[in-house]
């Protein structure tokens, strides 16, 4: 790794004793990780983003010197070790100062294509920003946080990356459900990578304290290096959240098209770069249900399903207020703020059309696609094998009942009165009728885009009961299937990935604990 540009471009907080604090004038602190009073052992690596991204081979990958650098024992000699000050908005309330209270970035690498990578561990101990935290993560949501990350790169929606977890015999209280029952749990770490850590509450914090001067820096950092075609512009701050909230509409379009809710849709936990990151209670749902919240602990359902295009609005409308003191022209950005709305249907239509293998626009589209995802609704239909299902049966078989055994997500959807009226539509707006080479280019194109394989909760579950007896073959197993989500597997149909979830699935709860 290289000396860091963060370190060439912004002072460090002076105060280098690491105890909770509230930190002013800066936007990192030097941290060091904590150390493990047990040694480290690895339960996977990513091997896509060890080669391909840190350009290691697998043999250093899984060497214990590489466990040790994962585990933040061993730094890279020379390097400062940083942990990131932000604010944010939590459910809708300004919580003040946050910051990685149990992240730090520990260095940049630039790989073989000329691509800048952040490299941070998360779960590695107490920082500045840890409040009433002790900065370690568990192994739950390690594994979890590790093979959703993969899973969502490799359905093609923009995210941070994991190239390892490790875990230790350390132990941790953790009250998982808040529910006055702790037990101890051991500690793991996961060495997660993304362009840049830099999020709206990094800017919110700074506008909050009236620091503007610092405020502008990191705007321009973040356009210098990241929205490069930017840099001129005569307005290029308007510019820059006009791309913002364009990225954002995209990114939540392709959460909804997965079936995905991230849970905690804070404005910390919002990327300025548009790509998910910090995964805690997500979930893939089951059973289509708009009002699916992952997150046990959001009463409200704040972050369900259905409203987190209102949430990308809510925390783009923070970043327009963040931005407010270095904005060419606030009312412009009003303006463009109003259209999110209209870019995020826009984006959702796209993707659904994609999802139901329709190449052209019609003005109908938004009724066809509401109107299934309604019966879906309705029959508590299994959102991700609807669409992986109508794209493996010809639309004649389905319209003559002629469903394959298998295809149990379809049969629940024959249940509804107005099934068969939908699919007449559907036909007819794909012009398929009996047409055996246009529908077999129909059935091409759906599967190109709808998963057969996702990360269910459940199956996370699975894999993290048989990691907690030291067993990490389900782990390794379950990451190499999401590697290949659209295409058909042995395994993965053995296990049972693409049949109906088990009984007890619908039973599991996430937290926040971590």
């Amino acid at each position: 790794m290289e000396r860091s540009i963060l370190l060439q471009e912004f002072d460090v907080d002076k105060e280098t004793r690491n105890y909770v604090r509230q930190v002013h004038g800066v936007v990192f602190s030097k941290v060091h990780p904590v150390p493990l009073k047990y040694k480290p052992y690895l339960v996977a690596i990513s091997r896509g983003v060890v080669t391909e991204i840190l350009d290691l081979s697998d043999a250093v990958s899984e060497s214990q010197v590489f466990i040790d650098f994962a585990a933040g024992i061993k730094i890279i000699p020379n390097s400062i070790v940083l942990s990131h000050r932000y604010g944010g908005h939590q459910f809708g309330d300004w919580a003040g100062q946050l910051g990685d209270g149990r992240a730090v970035i520990l260095g940049e690498y630039t790989n073989r294509m000329g691509e800048r990578w952040e490299l941070q561990l998360k779960g590695s101990g107490r920082t500045p920003y840890s409040r009433h935290g002790d900065g370690r993560a568990v192994l739950r949501s390690s594994v979890r946080e590790f093979l959703a990350s993969e899973a969502m790169f490799h359905l093609g929606v923009p995210t941070s990356r994991a190239a390892s977890v490790v875990v230790s015999d350390d132990l941790v209280w953790r009250d998982q459900f808040y529910d006055g029952h702790p037990k101890e749990e051991k500690v793991a770490i996961v060495l997660r990578l993304a362009k840049s850590w830099f999020r709206i509450g990094s800017l919110e914090i700074l506008e909050h304290n009236s620091e503007e001067a610092l405020l502008r820096k990191v705007v321009d950092f973040v356009i210098d290096h990241y929205f490069k075609d930017l840099v001129n512009k005569t307005r290029k701050y308007l510019s820059f959240f006009s791309r913002v909230v364009s990225m954002t509409a995209d990114l939540i379009s392709k959460w909804q098209s997965v079936g995905f809710a991230h849970g905690v849709c804070n404005t910390d936990n919002f990327s300025l770069l548009s790509v998910t990151i910090d995964y805690g209670p997500f979930g893939f749902m089951d059973d289509f249900n708009p009002d699916f919240v992952p997150n046990t602990s959001d009463d409200e359902g704040r972050y369900s399903y259905k409203n987190q295009p209102n949430v990308g609005f809510f925390n783009l409308e923070k970043l327009l207020q963040a931005l407010k003191p270095i904005l060419e022209d606030y009312n412009e950005g009003e303006k463009v703020l109003w259209n999110y709305t209209d870019i995020f249907n826009q984006r959702f239509l796209d993707v659904f059309r994609r999802k139901l293998g329709l190449l052209n626009e019609d003005e109908n589209d938004e009724m066809l696609i509401r109107s299934l995802l309604w019966i879906m609704s309705a029959t508590h239909a299994d959102f991700t094998m609807t669409f992986r299902e109508l794209s493996e049966v010809s639309l004649y078989d389905v319209q003559s009942n002629r469903l394959p055994r298998e295809s149990w997500a379809l049969k629940q959807l024959q249940t509804h009165k107005n099934w068969r009226d939908w699919l007449a539509r559907y036909a007819d707006r794909a012009r398929l009728y009996s047409d055996t080479d246009v529908d077999k280019g129909r059935r091409k194109l759906m599967q190109e885009v709808n998963p057969r394989y996702v990360l269910r909760n459940w199956m996370a579950e699975s894999a993290i009961q048989t990691a907690e007896r030291n067993d990490f073959s389900e782990v390794r197993q379950l990451l190499e299937v999401l590697k290949s989500p659209f295409t058909k597997q042995e395994v993965a149909e053995n296990l049972g990935y693409s049949s109906q979830p088990p009984g007890w699935a619908s039973h599991l709860r996430v937290s926040c604990s971590s």
